[in-house]
């Protein structure tokens, strides 16, 4: 698929208040196609559109726009519906930008009235609005989606009496780590600095270390264990001494101090670190990453965070979605995550949620809070009533859920940068599972309407004359 030209779509937008959506202009366009005259009002996109209150996203969201410096700042709803449309479809930023322009109905999700013929926005500026309004603001399209599900009957409030609670891993978008490979790439930043800075090195070490990381990964692949540590150990010693030479240069020279400072510090964290250490270095442009072993046997370690996830027992329906850093034990996450759930489910609603069900992970959580917590497995709950324990049956339930989310969402791997993008992707990742439920309803219900198929009216007009003959009654059409 071949990107439109970007840089010369649309002007970039500021941080002064948004403008207003299209569909408020009351003026008409006589050569331009409005959107009403190409799509169809049963879409659901369409009837998804409608569902959803936009208003509450200009009023909870202007708080975080000045009044008077910078640029007009783009719609609101533009930027909500860009980022609803990625995560329910699944793609990044510059692909939804690019197929906004092919699709009308997703401009009309967008609040468009024409229909438009070059991209919106530059790809980049979600990345500056997510910045901007931060993990509130992102927390607000979660508690959205939520609302539409209630607004839409995908959910239902009987449906939040009972939880399920579980916890999986973010993977982030990193390389496989291994020590080879990041002290070389550590070097290399260390010498791509050192020429922009003007910084003269003793030896820059980049042919000898480049010809050491290749031998290694030659010698690990051919079991030649030996010779590849060895080649590991000359990559250390060649990231050693360019560390302590620039170093030294920069004691030197204070004015290269806030070039090299943090660079300095995390080659000085890798060069130290064992492999029995924790909060070890996995990731040089994401240094938060961590080791975690959820005891799979296809994958025994997974490298990102962890992400706590609450759904509704009958429906599926994701209640709340939270990032974690520090790999805390699942038990500690427990009152944070239904913390979460009732705040993001309205002050109407908070009460609804009477019990949680966990697995055997959860075990010596310590919650306090209102909700009953059931930790369910093999023998634990033969002292549970019939129901409670056709409900711990159904704990499970969750985990398709994490699957779809991973596969048909963004929480299988994360593109966004740091600890604040490792938040923010799990709650958009649970709104976009939330929406593609609400767009299978909406789907299911609009397909109602259209016509019967032949074999399906012929089985009606069969079932109401056998009916008719039953109770003695003739039907107006048959009369």
């Amino acid at each position: 698929m071949v990107l439109p030209d970007f840089k010369n779509s649309t002007q970039k937008a500021g941080k002064m208040k948004p403008k207003n959506s299209p569909l408020h202009d009351p003026q008409a366009c006589l050569f331009r196609v409005e959107l009403a005259s190409l799509i169809d009002e049963q879409h659901p996109l369409v009837q998804l559109s409608k569902q959803i209150d936009w208003n509450r996203f200009e009023t909870e969201l202007s708080s975080h726009f000045s009044e008077t410096d910078g640029a007009p700042a783009k719609p609101t709803r533009l930027m909500v519906g860009l980022n609803y449309l990625k995560h329910t479809f699944n793609l990044s930023d510059e692909l939804v930008v690019a197929r906004w322009v092919e699709n009308p109905y997703w401009q009309c999700f967008c609040g468009m009235k024409y229909f438009e013929h070059v991209p919106p926005i530059d790809p980049s500026l979600m990345t500056r609005w997510r910045k901007m309004i931060g993990e509130a603001g992102i927390e607000k399209l979660l508690e959205e989606s939520i609302a539409t599900g209630f607004r839409t009957r995908t959910v239902t409030e009987k449906c939040l009496a009972n939880v399920n609670v579980d916890t999986t891993v973010q993977e982030k978008a990193v390389a496989f780590p291994t020590d080879a490979r990041l002290y070389f790439r550590m070097l290399e930043m260390l010498v791509k600095r050192s020429r922009k800075t003007g910084l003269e090195l003793r030896q820059s070490y980049v042919r000898v270390a480049k010809r050491a990381w290749v031998n290694a990964g030659r010698y690990f692949h051919a079991r030649q264990h030996k010779r590849g540590r060895r080649e590991v150990k000359r990559l250390k010693t060649f990231l050693g001494r360019l560390t302590r030479d620039i170093a030294r240069r920069v004691e030197d020279n204070p004015e290269w101090r806030p070039s090299f400072e943090k660079l300095l510090s995390l080659s000085t964290r890798l060069l130290s670190q064992n492999q029995k250490d924790k909060d070890k270095i996995y990731s040089l442009h994401a240094p938060e990453v961590e080791c975690i072993a959820k005891g799979k046997a296809h994958k025994k370690y997974e490298f990102g965070n962890k992400a706590a996830l609450v759904t509704t027992s009958r429906s599926c329906f994701v209640v709340g979605a939270m990032g974690l850093h520090g790999n805390p034990y699942d038990g500690h996450t427990l009152s944070g995550s239904l913390e979460q759930a009732q705040r993001l489910c309205g002050e109407t609603r908070k009460d609804r949620i009477k019990r949680a069900y966990v697995d055997r992970g959860y075990k010596g959580h310590g919650y306090t809070g209102a909700v009953e917590v059931h930790v369910c497995g093999p023998g634990l709950g033969r002292q549970l009533s019939a129901s409670l324990r056709r409900w711990c049956r159904r704990r499970p339930a969750i985990e398709p859920v994490i699957g779809h989310m991973k596969n048909d969402g963004h929480l299988g791997r994360n593109y966004l940068l740091g600890e604040m993008g490792d938040r923010v992707n799990v709650m958009l990742s649970g709104a976009g599972h939330n929406l593609r439920l609400i767009l299978a309803r909406l789907a299911n219900f609009f397909a109602s309407f259209l016509p019967c198929p032949p074999v399906f009216t012929r089985f009606l007009v069969a079932f109401t004359v056998l009916v008719a003959t039953r109770f003695r009654f003739r039907p107006a059409w048959a009369a």
